[in-house]
C-alpha cells in the first residue's frame, strides 16, 4: 500500500483536522528515509504549532518517532532492578542529574540516563561530566550493562541510532520558528525516553525566568502533556513544576556544578533549594518504580543513601567505569579557572530578582557553552558563591565569584553579574522550590 501524499497530510493539519495514526507513521517515516524534504517537514511541524495536537496524535507521534531507532531492551538480563529515569526541561545551574542517579542507584534502582548537551543559556550534564578527565559519554550497550551492574547508574550520550526521525525534525524545526509546540516538545522528549526501555520516569518542569516555560500556565500545559503522553504511551510518570527565578544552588559552569555536586554527595555543603529538590524528584521515582511504598519511606531511603556514603559510592562507581578518575570522591581532579574574582554588591540591600537567563548567558559567553555546535567548552569557567534571592548583602560584600580565562573576561563579567543581580530595600517572602506534583489522576483535569 502507497504512503499518503506529504501534500495531503499537510493540508490536513493545516486545516485544523487530527492525522490519523497511520499519517503520522507516513511523516516520521518519510524523516527516516529521505521521503519528506526539509521544506514539506518544516512546513507540517509549522502546521502543528498553529494547530496544535490532540492527546491522541502526541501519543501516536511518539510512539512513531520512539520506533524510528533502537530502542533498549532489558529482558535479555533476567531479574533486574526497576529501569528508572529522570528528566529536566534544563536551567541555569541544575545539577540535579548528578545526585539523582546515584542516590536512586543505592536505593535498588537501575538509571540508564540519556542526557544532553547544553542550549541556549542552559548547562547540559554531559558537558559538566565531561570535566572530569576521561570520562566517556557514547558507551556499546554492553558497557552501559556493565556500568549499570557495578555502579547502578550511567549517564550518557545518545546514540545516533536512538530515535532519529527526532534527531531530524528538531534540527529543522529549530532553524524554522517551530520549536514552541507543546506537542512536538513532548515528543521529542518523551521519544528518547521511552527507548531507553523505561518503567518509570519523573520530569522537571521549569518555569520561571531561566526556563523554557517562562509563565506556570505554559509549564503546567506541558507538564500535563508529558504526564498524559507518557501514560498514554505506557511509561508511568509524574511531573514537578518547579522554580527557576534564581539559579538552583550556588554555582553555574560545568566543574564548579560538578564540585557542587560532589560537595552534595559527601555531605560537607548542600544548598537547600537544592536538597528539596533533589530529595523530593529521588522520592518521586522511588514511589513510581515500587521500590517504596510511599512518600515518607522514599524520604527515609534517599536520606540513608546520603548519610552512608553509598550514594557518592555509586557516583565514583560510575564515573571510574565510564573512564574517569577512580577515586573522584576524594579528590575532584576538576580543573580550575586562572582568574576568580568576588562580585561586590554596589550597594546594600535585599536580593530581590536576578536575570537568570541571562546569568546563564554569561556563563557561555565566558566560554562556559556553545555558540555553535562545533565550540569547544572551558569547562573551568562560570560562576560561584551566587546569592539567592531573599539574602542580605552590604555594600561590598559578594553576590557571586566569576571564574574566568582571562583577567579582562572577569572584569566584564564582574560588571554584568551586578547588573543582572537587583538588590531593594525589603526582604522577599520565600518562594518554594516545587510548586506542584502532578501525576496520572491529575492528567484527567
Amino acid at each position: 500500500m502507497s504512503l499518503p501524499l506529504p501534500q495531503e497530510i499537510i493540508r490536513l493539519k493545516r486545516d485544523g483536522h487530527p492525522l490519523a495514526a497511520a499519517q503520522i507513521d507516513a511523516f516520521v517515516d518519510g524523516l527516516v528515509t529521505g521521503g519528506w524534504s526539509d521544506a514539506q517537514a518544516a512546513a507540517l511541524a509549522m502546521a502543528i504549532v498553529l494547530r496544535g495536537m490532540d492527546a491522541a496524535e502526541t501519543v501516536a507521534l511518539t510512539q512513531a518517532m520512539t520506533r524510528s531507532g533502537d530502542v533498549l531492551r532489558w529482558d535479555d538480563l533476567g531479574d533486574h532492578p526497576p529501569i528508572v529515569d529522570k528528566h529536566s526541561t534544563g536551567g541555569v545551574g541544575d545539577k540535579v542529574s548528578l545526585m539523582l542517579a546515584p542516590i536512586v542507584a543505592a536505593c535498588g534502582g537501575w538509571v540508564p540516563m540519556v542526557s544532553g548537551r547544553g542550549l541556549g543559556h542552559t548547562g547540559g550534564t554531559l558537558d559538566k561530566l565531561e570535566s572530569l578527565p576521561g570520562y566517556r559519554t557514547q558507551l556499546t550497550r554492553n558497557e552501559l550493562v556493565a556500568t549499570l551492574r557495578s555502579a547502578g547508574c550511567a549517564i550518557v550520550g545518545a546514540s545516533p541510532t536512538v530515535a532519529p526521525a527526532d534527531r531530524r525534525l528538531y534540527a529543522i524545526r529549530d532553524v524554522t520558528a517551530t520549536v514552541e509546540s507543546t506537542a512536538l516538545i513532548t515528543a521529542s522528549i518523551l521519544s528518547k525516553k521511552l527507548a531507553a526501555g523505561l518503567q518509570a520516569l519523573v520530569m522537571d518542569v521549569k518555569t520561571g525566568d531561566g526556563a523554557f516555560a517562562a509563565t506556570p500556565e505554559h509549564a503546567r500545559e506541558l507538564a500535563l502533556s508529558l504526564v498524559r503522553v507518557a501514560e498514554g504511551a505506557g511509561l508511568p510518570t509524574r511531573a514537578l513544576i518547579t522554580d527557576m527565578n534564581q539559579v538552583l544552588g550556588h554555582t553555574a559552569g560545568n566543574a564548579l556544578e560538578v564540585q557542587e555536586a560532589l560537595d552534595y554527595l559527601r555531605g560537607t555543603r548542600r544548598d537547600a533549594r537544592l536538597h528539596t529538590l533533589t530529595r523530593t524528584l529521588c522520592a518521586e521515582l522511588l514511589v513510581l518504580g515500587g521500590l517504596a511504598a510511599d512518600a515518607a519511606e522514599a524520604g527515609t531511603r534517599v536520606d540513608r543513601a546520603l548519610h552512608s556514603g553509598e550514594a557518592l559510592e555509586r557516583f565514583e562507581r560510575m564515573v571510574h567505569a565510564q573512564g574517569g578518575p577512580a577515586d573522584v570522591g576524594t579528590r575532584g581532579r576538576l580543573p580550575r579557572a586562572p582568574v576568580q574574582r568576588v562580585v561586590p554588591a554596589l550597594h546594600g540591600g535585599w536580593v530581590q530578582a536576578m536575570a537568570v537567563r541571562e546569568l546563564g548567558v554569561l556563563v557561555v559567553t565566558l566560554g562556559g557553552g556553545r555558540h555553535t555546535a562545533g565550540d569547544t567548552i572551558d569547562p573551568r569557567v562560570g560562576l560561584s558563591e551566587v546569592c539567592q534571592l531573599g539574602d542580605r548583602r552590604e555594600a561590598g560584600e559578594p553576590l557571586a565569584i566569576v571564574h574566568a580565562a582571562t583577567d579582562a573576561a572577569a572584569a566584564e563579567a564582574v560588571a554584568q553579574v551586578q547588573r543582572l543581580i537587583t538588590l531593594g530595600e525589603a526582604p522577599l517572602p520565600q518562594r518554594p522550590v516545587v510548586f506542584e506534583v502532578l501525576h496520572r489522576g491529575s492528567a484527567s483535569e
